[in-house]
């Protein structure tokens, strides 16, 4: 008992590491977290608001998902102060154990490989689209060919934004993405109300969904487009000035933004088909190297191995994209591993955090009560979503 006494006081206890200097601003972390988050889900969003039968149910939806996700950013920042790690895995490592920790290490190399990959062949796609309208012709030149154009721009420009370390780095690129997902949301409104002519416009539009089970199903596709929790622990700890308050605020911020330009863009997407032709190759860009450095920065490598890893994450990623042919299906099931860093690990941190604080029995029956329920439903959203992928895959 005095052992398991004195092994909490020390993890209480236990600053975060000299290497976490708080260099970022609170717009710094906005812009990157909000650049975290917004990515495919300006894909999916049209899909998903159409699914849940209009805007009404599926902004209800999203409320209710900016609920969980804001407590898990909120959970992360509490737990990273806990157990005086700076990296997502070490915090799970430190509340919950060595098992957990391990299992939180695979399911994020697995989770951000297969993020790299998909929007590395997201991104080639759209340059093969950008080379037939500059370049019409039957016959196009050899450097116009897709394996070419995506190899020169990984080595060009998606490495040399991952080589630096620092978090800080990110809220200079962070804009450029952020502005390119407002530019994007921006031209599907103003394309919808200046040009009504050239849209076709459905002349009755879904406006409530057909079974409540059509609602849940959207559920796991909106959650996963606000996913930026396996950042939330490098962007805590390199904010200034450092407090749960604060931290509050930014991801509040953050998602309520992400939020906006998610609606926005699914609503005017689903009333004009224009709208879906709309290229979004400079916010895939700016998304795809930030899940390279993310991913090498939160491995807390060192500089003699950051640099080598880096190369060979960029190398592997690039290498899967141009050889495997369809990862949509394989994506379908391991897109489920989300909800281990959205639900789960959160979840489960803030059962462990609170047994390490002094706080009242009240307070901390409710604390745990909404770690539970954070991990029965990042459960429940990944069995969904795994037999939903499985069964598409059959």
């Amino acid at each position: 008992m005095e052992e398991e006494m004195v092994g909490s006081r020390s993890l209480r206890e236990k600053p975060l590491p000299a290497t976490a200097t708080p260099t970022l601003s609170s717009l710094g972390a906005v812009f990157i977290l909000s650049k975290s988050t917004l990515g495919a889900g300006l894909l999916n969003f049209p899909w998903a608001f159409h699914q849940a039968g209009g805007v009404a149910p599926a902004f209800l939806v999203e409320l209710v998902s900016l609920v969980f996700l804001i407590s898990g950013l909120i959970t992360l920042g509490y737990a990273a102060s806990v157990s005086g790690q700076d990296t997502y895995q070490g915090v799970v490592r430190g509340l919950c154990g060595a098992t957990m920790g391990k299992l939180c290490e695979a399911c994020f190399i697995v989770n951000l490989l297969m993020i790299s990959v998909a929007f590395l062949r997201v991104i080639g796609d759209q340059l093969e689209k950008l080379f037939d309208v500059l370049l019409p012709s039957s016959q196009q030149p050899w450097f116009a060919s897709q394996r070419f154009a995506l190899s020169l721009l990984s080595a060009l420009v998606i490495l040399p934004l991952s080589m630096p370390r620092e978090i800080a780095f990110q809220k200079y690129t962070s804009i450029l993405g952020t502005l390119a997902a407002c530019y994007l949301a921006l031209v599907v409104t103003t394309q919808y109300y200046l040009w009504p002519q050239g849209l076709e416009h459905d002349p009755r539009p879904l406006q409530s969904p057909s079974s409540w089970t059509s609602v849940f199903s959207v559920f796991p596709t909106i959650c996963f487009g606000f996913q930026c929790h396996e950042a939330a622990v490098s962007i805590y700890c390199s904010l200034r000035p450092r407090s749960l308050s604060h931290w509050a605020v930014v991801s509040l911020l953050s998602l309520l933004a992400c939020c906006l330009i998610y609606s926005l863009t699914a609503q005017y997407s689903q009333l004009g088909e224009a709208a879906g032709t709309v290229n979004g190759n400079n916010e895939c860009l700016s998304k795809d190297h930030d899940m390279h450095e993310v991913t090498l920065y939160l491995q807390g490598s060192e500089v003699q191995l950051r640099v080598p890893l880096t190369v060979l994450w960029v190398a592997g990623t690039l290498t899967l994209a141009l050889l495997l042919p369809d990862l949509s299906k394989i994506i379908g099931i391991i897109g489920g591993v989300s909800a281990f860093f959205i639900f789960i690990f959160p979840g489960l941190c803030l059962i462990y955090a609170v047994d390490l604080e002094p706080m009242g029995p009240r307070v901390k029956c409710c604390l745990e009560a909404w770690g539970v329920v954070s991990v029965l439903v990042g459960t429940f959203i990944f069995g969904q979503s795994t037999i939903a992928a499985i069964l598409e895959l059959a």
